[in-house]
Order: C-alpha cells, then structure tokens, then sequence
C-alpha cells in the first residue's frame, strides 16, 4: 500500500495511531503484492474499525472472521 498523502515517519511516532490508521488503510484500499492484514489486530481493534469502513466490507469480514 503507498500513501501519498500521509507522513508516515511522524505517524509512527504514535505506535497506536499508525497501527489503526494502517489497518484502515488497507481495509479500505487494498494490498500489496504478498501484503497480509495481521488477523489478531484486526479483531483487536474491530470496534474502532468496523465504525470507519465500508459497511459492506464490514459484512463481509463480518462473514469471514466470524462465520
């Protein structure tokens, strides 16, 4: 994932911050060739993140985390 509009050096100044907003972006985006979205953050940090993506993309990893 390439963000043009972010510094990412500042941001991860704020461990927590960047880590959300890295979930969110590759969420919302996509990935990169061989990316992969860490299971454990992801269900870690759900409540802060199925507020501020898609609400179909919600139902779908709704779907597949949770069957």
């Amino acid at each position: 994932m390439k963000n043009w509009s972010v510094d990412e050096k500042f941001l991860k100044r704020f461990p927590q911050k960047y880590e959300l907003w890295k979930l969110e972006q590759m969420l919302s985006y996509g990935l990169d060739d061989g990316e992969r979205v860490n299971k454990k953050n992801l269900l870690k940090n759900w409540s802060f993140l199925s507020s501020r993506i898609d609400p179909n993309r919600v139902e779908f990893l709704r779907f597949i985390l949770w069957q």
